[in-house]
């Protein structure tokens, strides 16, 4: 079940590599993140030594939580394996790319991340991708009318 999507990393950014977090939550986000109030356009991942980590995604506090609710800014740790947290390390410092979450998601019962790794586009490649997106549009709508 898809909580939230990042469409702006898509449209800013060029994603050459994908991939699948976990993230550790405390039990109201869990909740939060079920009635989908999350916010991760304006997120993005830091490597911080071992540690991989979520900056700047908010996820609104449970409304019927109590003085134990979370912070909603809190930087939150990514569970990745060793080498891929290694690959994403060299890649980054290496070609400059940046990692952004793509995608978040429920697989089972648990809150699974999409991170990207990815270049930023220059404009003129922005108006492409535009450009490519109305062409699809239209062939859509002249075959609908065909049929």
């Amino acid at each position: 079940m898809e909580i939230a999507v990042n469409r702006k990393a898509r449209f800013n950014y060029e994603i050459v590599e994908d991939f699948e977090a976990g993230i550790a939550l405390t039990g109201t986000e869990v909740k939060s993140l079920r009635q989908k109030k999350v916010n991760i356009s304006d997120g993005y991942v830091l490597l911080r030594g071992p540690l991989v980590q979520l900056i700047n995604c908010r996820i609104e506090p449970y409304e019927k939580g109590n003085i134990m609710n979370h912070d909603p800014l809190r930087p939150r740790n990514l569970l990745l394996k060793q080498k891929e947290i290694d690959r994403m390390r060299g890649k980054m410092h290496e070609r400059g790319y940046a990692l952004l979450p793509l995608k978040m998601y429920f697989k089972g019962r648990y809150v699974k991340v999409l991170i990207g790794l990815g270049k930023g586009k220059k404009s003129h490649d922005k108006r492409s991708s535009i450009r490519e997106k109305d062409i699809r549009r239209d062939t859509e709508r002249e075959m609908k009318d065909y049929k």
